[in-house]
């Protein structure tokens, strides 16, 4: 059917809107072909501009063609065989017989008149061209098919009215849970898991302080929830380093644990369990037992380059279990923490 509508359309209207689609489809591909790196998009997108440059180099050869003179026309005298001179010029001599039907002569300026190609051309690409700006920035701007208006549909709630605990008082001033969320809610953040169509259900922070230290160690803390993963970031401001986390380690339950540098700090790799809590109030219950979670991979890195205590946590699952590869993990750390002050523990 489209076929059969294209076929239909004047030249000039047809070959400009093929060459603007061509054009606008073969370079999106090929650009998304790159970012993604994937080689049959890649094709796919050569073939869209092989085909845009054969519409192009028909339409330079009608436009040639259009600009020379007929051979074969007569109206100024070209074109006439000398030896039909004489005849020609008898003919002219000769008396014009009167018409046959009475009645005014069609003014020149009324005569049907050829359309310009060069105006065709010039519609063809603007409306097209105005298509193709709406293919090429509406998922930009429209709605997601999911109702989103943006990438980042969560946002942090605000808990100003709220008063901080003492421990957060210090100095250097450890951070707060609104400003570990804005940190985390980045709008890029689904692409840097490896999942750039899902966006974040829910953000959460809070400024807490740790457990078992009657209230005298801050650790805020924010968390994120995607459709696949869920990232949970955490600061303690006590005065452990990280090689003594890493002795503790060795009398956890702590797995693949590794060494490491991330923005020139100490950091260390590691894997545990989350905890599972259900709870089924309706048939009158408060809470089931603690159940072993999916498994989780946390990147710990100092809260400074001398490592003289405290540290980030950066914990990533899935309900499924699948793990995060410690390259996106890191890439997820190190875009987080750099927005986030490099501070000592007080």
């Amino acid at each position: 059917m489209l076929g059969f509508l294209l076929r239909r359309l004047p030249f000039w209207v047809r070959e400009p809107l093929l060459i603007v689609l061509g054009s606008v489809l073969g370079v999106r591909i090929t650009y998304l072909a790159v970012h993604d790196r994937d080689g049959v998009a890649a094709c796919l997108g050569a073939v869209f501009l092989v085909f845009t440059a054969i519409r192009v180099h028909a339409v330079v050869r009608a436009l040639r063609a259009r600009r020379k003179p007929d051979p074969a026309g007569a109206a100024d005298g070209t074109g006439v065989a000398p030896g039909d001179a004489a005849s020609l010029s008898q003919a002219q001599h000769a008396p014009v017989p009167a018409p046959l039907t009475a009645g005014p002569r069609p003014r020149p300026d009324t005569a049907e008149k050829e359309p310009n190609a060069w105006l065709q051309a010039l519609a063809a690409v603007g409306v097209f061209g105005a298509i193709a700006a709406a293919m090429w920035f509406g998922p930009r701007v429209l709605p997601s098919e999911s109702g989103a208006s943006t990438a980042k549909a969560a946002t942090c709630s605000s808990a100003e009215h709220e008063d901080l605990p003492k421990a957060y008082g210090r100095k250097p001033r450890p951070v707060t849970g609104d400003e570990l969320c804005e940190a985390l809610n980045r709008p890029d953040l689904a692409r840097l898991l490896g999942t750039p169509e899902e966006i974040a259900g829910t953000v959460s922070g809070n400024s807490g302080t740790a457990p078992l230290t009657d209230g005298r160690v801050a650790q805020p803390e924010a968390e994120i929830r995607f459709d696949t993963y869920t990232v949970n970031v955490t600061a303690t401001y006590n005065k452990l380093s990280t090689a003594q986390y890493v002795k503790l380690m060795k009398f956890g339950t702590e797995k693949d644990v590794r060494t490491l540098s991330v923005l020139g700090r100490p950091a260390i790799f590691s894997s545990d369990h989350t905890m599972k809590i259900e709870f089924n109030l309706g048939s009158g219950r408060t809470g089931g037992p603690v159940e072993q979670g999916p498994l989780a991979r946390t990147l710990t890195v100092a809260l400074d380059r001398e490592d003289r205590g405290g540290y980030y946590e950066i914990t990533v699952w899935s309900k499924s279990g699948a793990l995060l590869e410690d390259g996106l993990l890191q890439g997820v750390a190190e875009k987080v923490l750099t927005t986030l002050p490099e501070r000592a523990a007080g």
